[in-house]
């Protein structure tokens, strides 16, 4: 399966992040490009312990389940899958320096190495699950996007 720790992965994903532009419009759920770059920096901020966000109680009862759901294999995730109230973005902002943003967080797992990283529903997980976790995440969203 693929993930984000293995450069060649990182190079294709950044490949398709440079094809998005501000007016491109989701084929699912209700975020804009903008809103999309937004919740995926905050989500590699989460992942690389810049932000920490309270592990919900649904999660304590299911994290487990549907992260081995997600990881079982290689097929793409689901569309409109729940997201985490505080990634729900609103607004708008700086669409260029968003995504130089995002880009930057995802090189930046070439050198990751997590330290008791604990996923606000998923649990704890392992540098492992993170890598796969992230490249279907972002895989996800440019899917989303049409990239």
């Amino acid at each position: 399966m693929k993930s984000i720790l293995d450069i060649n992965t990182t190079t294709e994903l950044i490949e398709r992040i440079k094809l998005l532009k501000p007016t491109d419009k989701a084929q699912w759920g209700k975020m804009d490009a903008f809103q999309m770059l937004k919740h995926c920096t905050m989500s590699e901020e989460m992942y690389q312990g810049k932000t920490a966000y309270k592990r919900l109680f649904i999660g304590r009862l299911f994290g487990r389940m549907g992260l081995n759901g997600v990881l079982k294999n290689a097929d793409p995730m689901k569309k409109n899958q729940p997201t985490h109230p505080d990634f729900m973005v609103k607004g708008s902002g700086d669409f260029e320096a968003e995504r130089q943003k995002w880009i930057a967080l995802l090189q930046a797992y070439q050198q990751f190495q997590p330290l008791g990283f604990v996923h606000p529903f998923f649990g704890a997980m392992t540098k492992e699950q993170i890598g796969q976790y992230v490249y279907k995440h972002t895989d996800h969203h440019l899917r989303q996007f049409s990239k």
